[in-house]
C-alpha cells in the first residue's frame, strides 16, 4: 500500500490532484475557523456535550458547530437533500429512472436536484437552529442579525458544497465525504487531550489497565470495521457467446458484487434523526411557561436519559432502517433486467424474475449482518461507557465509520487511477 502511495506522489498529474484536494480540505478548517460574531464559545460547548442530537449535527457538519463559524451548518442540508431525493425515488417512477436507467447523465441530472433542494433546506435549518441557540442564550441577535446570520450560513454550506464538487472532480475521493472526515480528524487530538486529563494514568495507575483493554478493544473494532466495510458477496455471471458477422462477442465469466454494507452510514442518520426528535420536541416544551407542559417535556427527556431504553430504541431503528435504505438504493429487478440485456444469467437460475428473487434473497441474508453491524457501532459508545465506567474511553462508532469508508474510498480511487496510468 505504501509503495502505491509512493508511486502516486511520483506521477506529476496525479501529485497535483492530490495537492488540490489536500488545498481545498486547508481551505475548509480555515473558513471554518471563523465565528460568527456574538456566540459564547463556552455556553456552545457545554451546549453540544449535552445533546446527543446536535454532537451528531456537528460531526456531520464537519466539526464546524462547535465553533459556530461561518459555515455552522457545515454540508449536512445537502446531506439532508441527498436523502430526501432517495427517498422521493420510491413515490416517483420518473425520478427512480432518471437514478437507476439512466447512466451518468441522469445520476448528474439526479445530483443536480439535489443541489436546487439543498439552498431552501439550508435556509430552513440556519433558521431552526439560530432560534435554538439564541434561546439558550448562546447567542444575541436582533431581527438583521438573524437575516444576516440565515444568509451567511446558507451561503457557507453553498460554498462547501461547492469545495466538495471541486474534490469530486478530481476523483480523489468523495467531495462531501472527504469534508467531513477532515472536520472529524481535525477534533481528534482535542478530545484525546480530554480524555487524557479526565483519566490520567501516569497519576492513578489503577488506569493502566483499563488504557490497554481500550486499546485492545479500538484495535478490534477498527478491525471489524474494515472487514465489514470491505466484505461483499460475489454473485457469478455468465455471458453466452454472440456471433455478429464474423467476430465473437460473450463467452466470459463474471461476477456481480453484492456489499455486506450496502447502506453504509445512512441508517444510522435516519435513525438519531428519529430517536432524538422527541428529546428535541421536550426541550421546546419546557422552555413554555404552563407547569403542565413543562411536566411533559421533561418526561420526555428523561425517558431519553435511560440508557437501556434509549440503546435498545436506537439499536432496532438502526437495524430497520437498514434493510429500508437497502431496498430504496438497490433494485434485484433493475439489475436482473440489466444483466438479461447484456445476455448474462446466473447458472441454474432462469433470467427476468427468478434472478431479480434470487438477488434479493441473496441481498436479505447478507444485510442481516450489515444492520447487526451498524445497530452495534451505534451504540458502541454506550456499551463502552458500561463496560469501562468512565465516559472519557469512549469510540464514536459513526466518527470511526466514516473515517474507515473514506479513506478506503479514497485509496480505492487513487489506485484506480494508478492502474490507468500502468496500462497507458
Amino acid at each position: 500500500m505504501f509503495d502505491r502511495i509512493a508511486l502516486a506522489f511520483k506521477l506529476p498529474d496525479l501529485r497535483r490532484k492530490i495537492f488540490f484536494v489536500v488545498a481545498i480540505l486547508v481551505i475548509f478548517r480555515l473558513v471554518a475557523a471563523i465565528p460568527v460574531p456574538g456566540a459564547d464559545p463556552d455556553r456552545l460547548r457545554d451546549f453540544l456535550s449535552g445533546s446527543q442530537f446536535f454532537g451528531l449535527l456537528n460531526i456531520f457538519s464537519g466539526g464546524v458547530l462547535e465553533n459556530l463559524s461561518v459555515v455552522m451548518l457545515g454540508v449536512g442540508p445537502y446531506i439532508t437533500a441527498s436523502i430526501i431525493m432517495q427517498l422521493l425515488t420510491m413515490i416517483f417512477p420518473r425520478l427512480k429512472e432518471l437514478y437507476h436507467e439512466e447512466g451518468e447523465a441522469g445520476r448528474a441530472r439526479f445530483n443536480q436536484y439535489a443541489r436546487f433542494l439543498t439552498v431552501p433546506l439550508a435556509f430552513l435549518q440556519a433558521y431552526g437552529l439560530l432560534i435554538i441557540l439564541t434561546s439558550r442564550q448562546i447567542l444575541v441577535l436582533d431581527a438583521f442579525g438573524y437575516a444576516t446570520a440565515m444568509v451567511t450560513a446558507a451561503a457557507g454550506t453553498i460554498f462547501l458544497m461547492w469545495l466538495g464538487e471541486l474534490i469530486s472532480e478530481k476523483q480523489i475521493g468523495n467531495g462531501v465525504s472527504l469534508l467531513i472526515f477532515a472536520g472529524i480528524v481535525s477534533r481528534l487530538p482535542l478530545d484525546l487531550r480530554q480524555a487524557f486529563l479526565a483519566a490520567n494514568p501516569f497519576e492513578d495507575p489503577s488506569l493502566i489497565p483499563l488504557y490497554l483493554a481500550f486499546i485492545a478493544v479500538a484495535i478490534v473494532v477498527i478491525a471489524g470495521v474494515v472487514v465489514i466495510t470491505e466484505g461483499q458477496r460475489n454473485v457469478p455471471v455468465s455471458y453466452a457467446k454472440r456471433i455478429r458477422g464474423n467476430r465473437v462477442f460473450g463467452g466470459v465469466e463474471t461476477h456481480l458484487p453484492l456489499r455486506v454494507n450496502q447502506a453504509g452510514v445512512i441508517p444510522i442518520i435516519f435513525a438519531i434523526s428519529i430517536i432524538l426528535f422527541p428529546g428535541l420536541i421536550g426541550q421546546f416544551l419546557t422552555a413554555v411557561s404552563n407547569p403542565t407542559v413543562q411536566a411533559i417535556g421533561e418526561r420526555l427527556i428523561r425517558l431519553l436519559n435511560n440508557q437501556a431504553l434509549y440503546g435498545a430504541f436506537y439499536f432496532t431503528l438502526v437495524f430497520l432502517f437498514t434493510y429500508f435504505y437497502t431496498a430504496v438504493t438497490f433494485d434485484p429487478q433493475a439489475i436482473a433486467t440489466n444483466v438479461q440485456k447484456q445476455g448474462g444469467f446466473i447458472l441454474g437460475i432462469r433470467p427476468g424474475r427468478p434472478t431479480a428473487e434470487h438477488l434479493a434473497h441473496i441481498l436479505n441474508r447478507i444485510t442481516l449482518f450489515g444492520a447487526l453491524f451498524l445497530g452495534a457501532i451505534a451504540i458502541l459508545p454506550l456499551l463502552l461507557q458500561a463496560g469501562f465506567g468512565l465516559s472519557a474511553l469512549t469510540i464514536g462508532g459513526t466518527s470511526l465509520l466514516i473515517v474507515v469508508s473514506v479513506v478506503l474510498e479514497t485509496l480505492k480511487q487513487i489506485n484506480a487511477q494508478l492502474v490507468m496510468h500502468e496500462y497507458e
